[in-house]
């Protein structure tokens, strides 16, 4: 039952056991992301690969609006789970997921309607706008089962089942791949970008709608769909609780234009085509960080509602000297393998590789301070303190950030740009560490 296995004494190893399925999904699912790019940069083109990270704000959005439902949600059912109150923690899924629907279908239709926009605003040239529109428009049909696959990130472990969440998104991952050879490749449907687009829509369908239907039918565990728990105040303070990891998405969409304006403006589309290699591969690197974060956060939810605070304290502790541990590693490994990272989407004979490797490398440093961000924003989610979570989430992925990126390029060029996310992540790092004292007597951490 999961109320046994959140009521347990947890020790490092039981807490490395719990998050390992939830840090294996978020690989998983980053990994079939870069496979999507592998297969556009290779198969369709440089251009093809910038037009993708150019519609990256757009579904940015979307994945946001599913992770601010997913992960506040979490923080609001593991309390009540912690309170013994499972009437309300099941209720308070099935609203959870009502809504997401209902956003979906939202952005769907207003997708659709205004695509000429968004595309015209974020690509000048009309090559990249072509590709930009194309893959759009094969990922909007997916909109509602791209946040339902968010869900499956976080619910599962909450309902004691991530191994089940893992082993679904890795089949959508599988499915992603595949399908991404059937319909890019000129041998069979030949379909270019918007294939890719297509089979990235699918393989997110896949366990988002599994999700769907074992909350549905499978009545046997600790939570599945119930009457719906329509309190106001409860809803909004779900979605207060869950704003950071939204924000933190919005934010990454927004500096992504900022990105690919600055690299439009001082080196063409071949700085958009090294930016997205490098967010690419970022996006692998920080799949354990997210992970982790949401695979331990259920644990810090009942802790906190149990007021467990002898196992909150050390679980809290273990989480941050594994962040600390295995960012090492990850900058090391980035530092020592930055060459064949890059080679992945970009031939060694091309003009951008240099360029994108020497970026790699720069851009790498933030990696040692990027694991501990998030989870301090993570935690404070937990806690319900979504003031404190968002608080965070904006200066590490948009006060900063922006700041960084208005400044820097003018006065050291492209080296500006490289050097932006590890002086944000520093900066978060300062004012994060001083929270974390500071509510150390509230919490009981």
């Amino acid at each position: 039952m999961q109320q046994n296995i959140l009521s347990k004494n947890f020790s490092t190893k039981d807490v490395v056991k719990y998050v390992i399925p939830t840090i294996l999904m978020m690989l998983s699912m980053s990994t079939y992301t870069i496979v999507d790019g592998i297969f556009v940069a290779n198969l369709v083109g440089e251009d093809a690969l910038s037009a993708v990270n150019l519609i990256y704000p757009v579904l940015g959005v979307i994945v946001a609006i599913g992770l601010m439902l997913g992960t506040g949600g979490v923080a609001v059912i593991g309390k009540f789970m912690g309170e013994n109150q499972y009437d309300k923690a099941r209720g308070f899924l099935t609203t959870i997921y009502i809504i997401g629907i209902g956003l979906g279908i939202a952005f769907t239709v207003g997708g659709y309607v205004f695509s000429d926009i968004l595309v015209g605003a974020l690509a000048k040239d009309a090559v990249l706008a072509t590709f930009a529109n194309a893959y759009l428009l094969s990922m909007l049909p997916f909109t509602v089962t791209m946040i339902l696959q968010v869900y499956v990130q976080t619910f599962f472990v909450t309902a004691g089942k991530p191994m089940l969440g893992f082993l679904v998104s890795v089949l959508g991952g599988v499915t992603n791949v595949i399908l991404d050879y059937i319909f890019i490749s000129p041998k069979f449907f030949d379909m270019g970008i918007a294939g890719a687009g297509l089979a990235t829509g699918i393989g997110n369908a896949v366990p988002g709608i599994f999700g769907l239907i074992y909350f549905m039918v499978c009545r046997k565990g600790t939570l599945y769909f119930a009457k719906p728990f329509m309190q106001a105040k409860v809803i909004l303070q779900s979605l207060y609780n869950g704003s950071s990891e939204m924000v933190s998405n919005l934010s990454a969409s927004v500096t992504t234009v900022m990105f690919n304006t600055i690299m439009l403006d001082q080196v063409g589309k071949s700085g958009v085509a090294a930016i997205s290699v490098i967010l690419y591969v970022q996006m692998f690197q920080m799949a354990f960080y997210m992970g982790y974060s949401m695979g331990i956060a259920p644990v810090l939810s009942y802790k906190h509602g149990a007021k467990d605070y002898d196992q909150l304290s050390k679980i809290v502790k273990i989480s941050l000297k594994s962040m600390m541990a295995v960012s090492v590693v990850v900058v090391t490994a980035s530092l020592i393998f930055s060459k064949y990272a890059v080679a992945i989407f970009i031939s060694p004979t091309s003009e951008t590789f240099a360029f994108a490797e020497e970026g790699f490398r720069i851009f790498s440093i933030s990696y040692l301070f990027m694991g501990v961000n998030i989870f301090l924003s993570a935690m404070f989610t937990a806690f319900s303190n979504g003031k404190m979570s968002a608080t965070l989430s904006v200066l590490r992925t948009l006060v900063f950030m922006v700041i960084a990126l208005l400044i820097l390029p003018e006065i050291l060029g492209v080296f500006g740009v490289w050097i932006a996310v590890p002086i944000a992540e520093i900066l978060t790092l300062c004012v994060g560490g001083y929270y974390f004292k500071k509510y150390k007597n509230t919490y009981h951490y």
